[in-house]
């Protein structure tokens, strides 16, 4: 696992927090002490400023106006509510655009658009680059002393905004390439340059490979993705450069979007640097109370940001909206079991004007609470009274979900996304009440005791042999479907699959069979997707659209089809050094992964969460403390040996206690 440098300054990594985002650009003097003193009140103790605001600090090139922020931190300051200052860059102000045309955003058909809204830049422009650095460098070397200052912020949702297509970025990414390759030969090589007669007679000869509606050719696409991941990799470094140089004592966060679908990037890269001092996010699992699909997709979203960092995780904006009265509070103790210290609301106060006019904060338009405020307050109570007793919380995973850049991009193809089978492995464990960690193989030192590897579909050699050391080590790899097909270049292995680790698995993954199709005699209909397979003696029916036809080889075959006429070995394991190698022929699905995890939890001796009935998270924060939140809209009966006590209700429990519909409760054991 990573590990990092102590944290800068003397800020405790102790507490929660309850805070909210704030856009003081959007009023004056009066109002924000209006608002300050009502924050103060409920309990608000941090303020996110700044983001969306670089032309109010720099209305014109080279005049920065900091004046009035000033009154704005000072206020906050006097008032005891910390600030996490954003460091503004995207979207650049308009003047920029205008003295530098190269920075707007050329769409797939040439087209340069006008900056209309928001993340309309393109960040590997130098000149974007140039004034983003010198704005960064003027506010942070005039806050970063000052006492009011909790963290920088730096930038906000990395990945929004659409891809440019114009021709300053193919230029750039001609010299891209010439680092990468080398010489022509190479590039034809990787991109299979023969094929459809595209073969490139030297770099010039390059394009970006997406015109109009046709994308490309998965292995150009591939290449053109990992460069533009670079450039925004190389905008966030220069950014955090900057932090360092003029706040080396600042803690450092971010409100990360890497995954937008806009321009989804590769995150690992940074996140494993650790540079963030607090790695960040937007929490937002849906307005409604009823069902848990929402909350559960936005830990996985914590959970990807935060790979295996072990700092605390923030919440960098949380749901406001006019939320289902208790679902606020309900997210907010969903995330402490994933190691958050954060909850911050977005936004104070409804929005009156631009993109998000009548999004709803806790603070009407006209300055009065509303019951979401409330709802803040009650948050900001409960966690004063929890937050001396072992919080932030620190997973301690035993298990990890392989998350790979490449194969979200080159396995587009599938008709189920490497991202999904990942969301499906990672509630797999979270729902078992375990730690749980999101992990990039490239990088990764891989000190668990179960990995799963779902739909990984590109697969280099340095990846291929950390899951060979893995198992050999004694751990449990279980690979499902579309896993290791690709190559590093995107193209399909010609060898054995799955590429490089058939010997470690034990088995020839051959060609797919479609289950509708196979379905279509012995049930007389089509459009049918289920199987049936039995697994370990247990029958359990899942819906897939294709399955591998698998040839077990050395492997021994521990799960087969049932009802479709011929005998399909779909889960197969093999011992490979002290370890195992678990093949699935299926993509992810809970009903086979339950059965399997549960085998390989006991195998290998990991301590199981607290005992509750289904549909209540729960986690020991530490020996004497437990953490429970009832997801469900029945009441849910908790059993326990001996006395406890509430800390939230101040009530002491003899064997156990009642936990309400949608309720959370901290109890002290003892």
């Amino acid at each position: 696992m990573s590990t990092h440098a102590p944290e800068p300054g003397d800020r405790s990594a102790r507490g929660l927090l309850v805070g909210t985002n704030y856009h003081p650009h959007d009023s004056g003097p009066s109002t924000w002490q209006r608002d300050v003193a009502m924050m103060r009140d409920a309990g608000i103790q941090i303020v996110r400023l700044g983001h969306l605001a670089w032309d109010t600090f720099e209305p014109t090139d080279g005049e920065f106006r900091f004046e009035w922020f000033d009154e704005v931190m000072d206020l906050m300051h006097d008032n005891g509510v910390r600030v996490i200052l954003d460091i503004a860059v995207r979207p650049a102000p308009l003047w920029l655009h205008r003295k530098y045309p190269s920075i707007d955003v050329t769409d797939a058909n040439g087209n340069r658009l006008y900056a209309n809204h928001r993340y309309m830049d393109d960040v590997g422009d130098p000149q974007f680059r140039a004034h983003a650095r010198r704005f960064a460098e003027a506010l942070t070397s005039r806050y970063a002393d000052h006492p009011g200052l909790e963290a920088f912020g730096v930038d906000n949702e990395p990945g929004d905004g659409p891809i440019s297509y114009s021709e300053h970025v193919r230029v750039r990414y001609i010299d891209w390439l010439r680092g990468k390759y080398g010489t022509v030969d190479a590039l034809n090589l990787a991109w299979a340059g023969q094929r459809w007669s595209r073969r490139i007679g030297d770099f010039e000869e390059v394009g970006l490979p997406l015109s109009g509606t046709v994308p490309g050719a998965p292995e150009r696409v591939l290449d053109f993705r990992r460069f533009v991941s670079y450039e925004v990799d190389a905008y966030l470094n220069e950014l955090l450069d900057v932090v360092a140089a003029h706040a080396p004592d600042a803690l450092t966060t971010t409100n990360m979007w890497y995954y937008s679908p806009k321009k989804h990037f590769d995150y690992a890269p940074i996140a494993y640097t650790g540079r963030f001092a607090r790695a960040g996010n937007g929490f937002y699992p849906g307005t409604g109370i009823i069902g848990a699909g929402g909350i559960r997709h936005a830990l996985f979203g914590i959970a990807r940001i935060q790979y295996e960092n072990t700092t605390p995780f923030w919440c960098t904006e949380f749901t406001t909206m006019m939320a289902a009265p208790g679902s606020i509070r309900r997210s907010a103790y969903a995330t402490l079991m994933l190691g958050n210290q954060l909850v911050c609301g977005w936004t104070w106060q409804t929005m009156h004007a631009g993109e998000e006019q009548f999004l709803q904060g806790m603070v009407d338009w006209d300055g009065r609470p509303n019951r979401v405020l409330g709802e803040y307050r009650q948050i900001a109570e409960e966690f004063a009274k929890i937050q001396d007793r072992g919080f932030p919380y620190r997973p301690r995973a035993e298990i990890a979900v392989v998350l790979d850049f490449a194969s979200q991009i080159a396995g587009a193809a599938y008709p189920e996304s490497h991202e999904d089978q990942a969301q499906t492995a990672f509630e797999a464990v979270l729902d078992a009440n375990l730690d749980v960690r999101v992990v990039d193989l490239r990088l990764s030192n891989l000190d668990y005791k179960i990995l799963l590897v779902p739909g990984v579909a590109v697969l280099d050699e340095a990846s291929a042999a950390k899951i060979r050391d893995f198992v050999a080590r004694g751990g449990t790899a279980i690979m499902t479907s579309y896993s290791a097909t690709l190559d590093a270049s995107g193209q399909a292995f010609t060898t054995t699959r799955p590429g490089l680790l058939d010997d470690v698995f034990g088995i020839r993954v051959g060609p797919y069979e479609e289950a509708a199709t196979l379905n279509e005699l012995p049930r007389g209909r089509t459009g049918d997707q289920e199987i049936d397979v039995d697994v370990d003696g247990s029958t359990v029916t899942v819906s897939v659209p294709r399955f591998d036809v698998v040839e077990p080889g050395t492997a021994g075959t521990v799960g087969r089809s049932a009802g479709l006429g011929q005998d399909h070995p779909l889960v197969t394991a093999k011992r490979f050094g002290a370890g195992r190698a678990v093949y699935v022929a299926l993509p992810a699905r809970r009903e086979v992964l339950d059965l399997l995890l549960e085998g390989e939890i006991d195998r290998h001796g990991i301590a199981r969460g607290p005992l509750v009935p289904p549909g209540v998270m729960a986690r020991a924060i530490d020996d004497r403390h437990v953490l429970y939140l009832n997801l469900d809209a029945e009441p849910k009966p908790i059993t326990m040996e001996g006395r406890a006590t509430s800390v939230l209700y101040d009530t002491d429990y003899e064997g156990g206690f009642t936990l309400g519909a949608y309720d959370a409760d901290f109890v002290e054991l003892g």
